[in-house]
């Protein structure tokens, strides 16, 4: 088989998104949040660990921490003990305070609107940030790259690599900027439904016959 070109690449990927996008017309980030601040703490505790059960924890959390000084001034063995349901909870609740003792120190206790000013943070990657920034404050600044979006990039063949951000600058190379924000949102969905990194359903996927690693037999 011919080796793809980029604008067969891109053509190929236009084609996967009107088809993700018929078939999750109401994708979105599915961390419960109401602000910046609950997004932000949200996604520092979603790093190897499911949505579901980081909204379980925070239910409860943002109740008891409203600002970014609530989490700062917290005794950190109680904070810990607040996200212990978490993994990596000590780690996490170490960074979630150092990073909300510099919003208040820094930021007036807001969340700032810019990558370099999110990634200063603690606990805040390139990931954190986009997710933050996309979905907080529809500002495009790059692509969420999550394990979901690494896997279905490297199974739709849209990108070889495995870095983080290099799939991300592979990714933005491929679609216009509008999209960026939404793509993550539509792969994650089909990820999370369709194409799981065991038992991908190839046989009831709306974009099997786009996917080179599809396993689907022919009729």
């Amino acid at each position: 088989m011919a080796r793809e070109t980029q604008a067969q690449r891109q053509q190929r990927l236009a084609k996967i998104n009107a088809a993700l996008a018929l078939a999750y017309p109401d994708a979105h980030c599915e961390l419960d949040f109401r602000n910046p601040l609950e997004l932000l703490v949200a996604t520092i505790l979603s790093a190897q660990c499911t949505d579901k059960q980081v909204n379980l924890v925070t239910a409860d959390l943002f109740a008891k921490y409203r600002t970014a000084a609530d989490y700062a001034n917290a005794a950190p063995e109680i904070f810990e003990t607040d996200i212990k349901r978490i993994g990596l909870y000590r780690n996490k609740a170490k960074n979630i305070q150092s990073a909300c003792r510099t919003l208040v120190q820094d930021h007036g206790g807001e969340v700032p609107r810019t990558m370099d000013a999110l990634t200063a943070l603690a606990g805040v990657g390139r990931k954190t940030a986009n997710v933050v920034l996309g979905n907080a404050f529809g500002i495009t600044s790059g692509i969420v790259v999550d394990t979901h979006v690494a896997r279905l990039s490297e199974r739709l063949g849209l990108t070889p690599e495995k870095q983080p951000e290099k799939i991300e600058l592979d990714l933005q190379k491929l679609l216009p900027p509008e999209q960026w924000i939404v793509i993550s949102h539509w792969l994650i969905w089909h990820g999370r439904r369709r194409c799981g990194a065991r038992n991908p359903a190839c046989g009831q996927c709306e974009i099997a016959t786009l996917c080179p690693s599809a396993n689907v037999v022919a009729a």
